[in-house]
């Protein structure tokens, strides 16, 4: 059974810094593309950055320049290390993963999601 298990989240200052982790576990074969989404109060779930397997990224323009993502492919773990926090930042944070678990059969899985929240 495979599992993407967060940490990371917790309250800060504006301003501050606070690095999520992300790492998957279980039987699989390998995973592919791995992202960071967002979810604030009464709003949907938004992508926030991702990563490709090989290392290639992309973000939204609200957090680039202050975010950024990376992976550790030996770990299976995805980091989001997030500066320059702003009170709009907060949300609960979900990783993503497109993890092959058979030959044949590959699935988006979900963190559990951690919160993050900025105090103004």
């Amino acid at each position: 059974q495979v599992q993407l298990v967060e940490s990371g989240g917790g309250l800060v200052q504006a301003g501050g810094s606070l690095r999520l982790s992300c790492a998957a576990s279980g039987n699989f074969v390998s995973i592919s593309a791995m992202g960071w989404y967002r979810q604030a109060p009464g709003k949907q779930r938004d992508v926030v950055a991702t990563i490709s397997s090989g290392g290639f990224t992309g973000y939204i323009d609200s957090v680039k320049g202050r975010f950024t993502i990376s992976r550790d492919n030996a770990k299976n773990t995805v980091y989001l290390q997030m500066n320059s926090l702003k009170p709009e930042d907060t949300a609960v944070y979900y990783c993503s993963a497109n993890i092959q678990s058979t030959p044949t059969r590959r699935t988006d899985y979900w963190g559990q999601g951690t919160q993050v929240t900025v105090s103004s």
